[in-house]
Order: C-alpha cells, then structure tokens, then sequence
C-alpha cells in the first residue's frame, strides 16, 4: 500500500485522539519514572513490547504470556487476586492495570501509599485499542515509537478491515463466540464481554447479545439460533484435535457453522485481549466470513 496512503490513515486517526476525546488523556500524562514498571494486564504487556519498551518491565501478572520471553519474567499473580505485598516486593517506579484489576483493597492500598499506579480503560473497538496505545506511549514517554508502529503495522489492517466491510454486499454474518467446551457444558460470549466486543469488530452480529456476560447456553438455544460463523479459542483443540471431530459433536452438527465448516479459530488473547494482535485477529476473521462467499 502506497506509504503516503498510510501516513494520511495515520495522521487521520491521530486526529481522532486531539479532538477533544477526554477520555484518551484520562490518567495518560507522563510520569516521572518509568524505569520499574509492573503490569496487571496481558493487553499492556502486549503494547509494551509492541512500543520496544520491554527492558522497564520488571513483573508481570499472569494474563501476560504473550510474547513468550514475557513468560521469563517475575509474576506476581493474577490480575484478579493480587497482592500489594507482592507488588511492592518488586519496588515499581510505575503499575500499569486493566480494568479488572483488583482485588479494590489492593488498588486502595497502593494509592494509599502513593503508588503511581495507572488504570487504563478499555474500550472494545478498534478506536479503543489505538487510544490504549497511545495513552500506555504518552505515559512512558513513546508517542514517537507508537506514532511510527501504529503507521506501519496497525493502519494497513485497519485499512483493510474497514475496506472489506463497506465494500460487501453480504448481509452480516450471524455469530457464536465460544469461550469454552466442557462436556454439555458452552460457555458462549453474551453483550458486554469482550467476545462480543470482538464479533461486532468484525461487522457481525452475536446471536447471543440478549444475554449478559459469558454464559452457558443449551444445545437447543444453539440450535435455535442457527448461527452463520463460530469462533473459538485455539485452547479448545486440545480436546477436539479437528475442525471435523468437534462438528461430529451431537452439539453443533446439526447447525449451519459447522455443516459448512465455517469454524474460525485463533489465540484467546489475541482475540480477546485488545492489543495490537487483535487488530490482526479481526481481519483474519472478516476475511474468512466475507472473501469465502464473495
């Protein structure tokens, strides 16, 4: 694609974030010292790296496993269940969370104790990933390095994706987001998870948003539903080595996903993350739903 194309793409979303969008500067000024960070959250783990920027990470939290040499370093837990004794132990300059940081009594403690401990908002678009970003750069003082990754690798998928969506005459596809398989037991993507964050990124619709929250569902609903396309995390194949074994599984084989295969598998985090590998992710699965019957 033609670069000064993609610097005008760039330049276009940049925009986006000085126009008054408060919430992108939202707890995103820079801080003094960056040289310790310790992060709760797989996705700022991600834009870290992403921003070559990995030498200041000293801990990391579970959820932070991509990419591997993340694996090497010191883990304070889950981001969930964390302590503040654990924390601490790491001596930060800086705590990078999630939304679902917590517990709310170990945030307390830390800003109590005038921690700079920053909360980054997530929003499930691709909008959202690009301000996480750039807040994540503003505060470590990287906005050049993200002004430069985000035009290089980002603003061509983005292109692509919303190229392949305004261009097709399909009608949106209807989509099951599977979170996990466990005997009879599925747990699907309802509103307001980051499944169906990641359905509706790619122009479909979740056949599930009149539940809330990752739920089990029965295989009549399933059936009932009938949908178009199922996406599941890769994590699943373990159990069902094939495409073919899983759609032999009296739970979906008489549903039109798996009558025509129409199965899109990828990495739970990538997916479900919003870091930059989403951004890939979602193209990927616009690209499997609409080039297919194009």
């Amino acid at each position: 694609m033609n670069q000064a194309l993609l610097n005008i793409a760039f330049f276009v979303l940049f925009f986006h974030f000085l126009k008054g969008e408060d919430k992108v500067f939202l707890n995103c000024e820079t801080t003094q010292n960056s040289s310790r960070i310790v992060v709760a959250g797989g996705s700022i783990t991600e834009i870290i790296y992403f921003l070559n920027s990995e030498e200041k990470i000293v801990a990391l939290d579970v959820t932070s496993n991509y990419p591997e040499k993340a694996k090497e370093l010191p883990s304070i837990g889950y981001v969930r269940n964390l302590s503040a004794e654990g924390i601490l132990s790491m001596n930060p300059s800086i705590v990078f969370g999630e939304d679902d940081m917590g517990p709310p009594g170990v945030i307390k403690q830390l800003r109590d104790i005038n921690i700079d401990l920053r909360i980054i908002p997530e929003e499930k678009t691709i909008d959202g990933i690009l301000d996480k970003i750039y807040c994540i750069a503003s505060i470590i003082d990287k906005v050049p390095n993200a002004e430069s990754k985000i035009n290089s690798t980002l603003i061509p998928d983005i292109l692509s994706i919303e190229k392949r969506l305004s261009t097709s005459t399909l009608i949106p596809k209807r989509v099951m987001f599977i979170f996990s398989i466990k005997g009879n037991k599925i747990i699907v993507a309802g509103s307001g998870t980051s499944g169906d964050g990641f359905i509706k990124m790619t122009g479909s619709e979740n056949i599930f948003s009149t539940i809330e929250g990752w739920k089990s569902v029965s295989q009549e609903a399933i059936i009932k539903e009938n949908p178009d396309y199922v996406i599941m995390s890769k994590r699943d194949l373990h159990n069902s080595k094939t495409i073919k074994s899983i759609s032999e599984n009296p739970i979906f084989k008489n549903i039109r996903a798996f009558e025509e295969q129409n199965i899109i598998f990828d990495d739970a985090m990538a997916m479900l993350g919003f870091g930059p590998r989403t951004i890939k992710s979602v193209l990927n699965a616009v690209n499997i739903m609409y080039l297919k019957n194009e």
